[in-house]
């Protein structure tokens, strides 16, 4: 196999799985120890991985937040299965919170012709709930252009108006040690606010989430319980049991 293409391979798994193990690259690659090592550390010297001991990560960039349109093509399938089985914690008459992200914006084919009320802070889930056909209220305030979401105090004090029956979270890092946390310090207060004012909290996240850390702390993991895909190495190594996790067959 070319260097290029073992290469293309190693960031391709990154992506997906955020950590990748030097066996684990020796057997798919089909390559000797010492060329995976190489490889490692000519893609550590163009900034693409970080080494660790007995494989390598995605470097962590804390404030680094992909925009929207980026994060919609990421793990889509992963995502439609979390969001499907999300619904299942529905029941009619909830009001529910429905916090901006690509996770929770698949959710919404499930809502329809459901007698639920939805809160969100995203004005272009707002747009795809009113097409559903589902009572909505999106929040009032600054729209951050890469995310879509509204923030600012404006918002924070028409959300602290409210409870929620349940709360459907999006977050960029699911932490053992340092929790949920995002990129940006103003989605951080409402994402806190929205599980505070609930009586249920979830948070919808992929395994890609899983061992990473964003800049901002918004809750510990018992703030809330984890809806996600199957990845048991994460489930029964990296995450602490008193959390409630659920897996979705991928």
């Amino acid at each position: 196999m070319l260097t290029e293409e073992r290469h293309r391979k190693i960031i391709d798994w990154l992506e997906r799985d955020g950590l990748v193990k030097s066996q684990d690259l020796i057997q798919w690659l089909d390559s000797s120890e010492s060329t995976v090592r190489r490889d490692l550390q000519e893609l550590e010297d163009l900034g693409i991985l970080e080494r660790v001991h007995g494989g390598a990560k995605r470097p962590q960039h804390l404030e680094q937040e992909l925009a929207m349109f980026e994060k919609s093509s990421k793990n889509v399938q992963q995502k439609k299965l979390i969001a499907k089985y999300a619904s299942d914690y529905i029941n009619d008459g909830d009001v529910i919170y429905l916090d901006a992200g690509t996770t929770t914006s698949e959710m919404i084919p499930f809502l329809k012709n459901r007698a639920v009320t939805i809160v969100t802070n995203s004005v272009g889930l707002a747009a795809h709930l009113v097409e559903a056909q589902i009572a909505t209220i999106v929040l009032g305030g600054r729209i951050k252009l890469t995310t879509d979401a509204v923030v600012g105090s404006q918002a924070l004090e028409q959300l602290k108006q409210y409870r929620f029956n349940k709360a459907f979270m999006g977050m960029n890092g699911v932490h053992i040690d340092s929790g949920y946390s995002t990129p940006d310090p103003e989605e951080a207060i409402l994402k806190r606010a929205a599980i505070q004012q609930s009586e249920q909290a979830f948070v919808l996240v992929d395994h890609s989430k899983f061992n990473q850390t964003s800049f901002v702390s918004v809750a510990s993991l018992s703030a809330a319980s984890i809806l996600t895909d199957t990845c048991p190495l994460v489930i029964h190594d990296q995450i602490t049991e008193q959390t409630t996790l659920k897996e979705v067959s991928v």
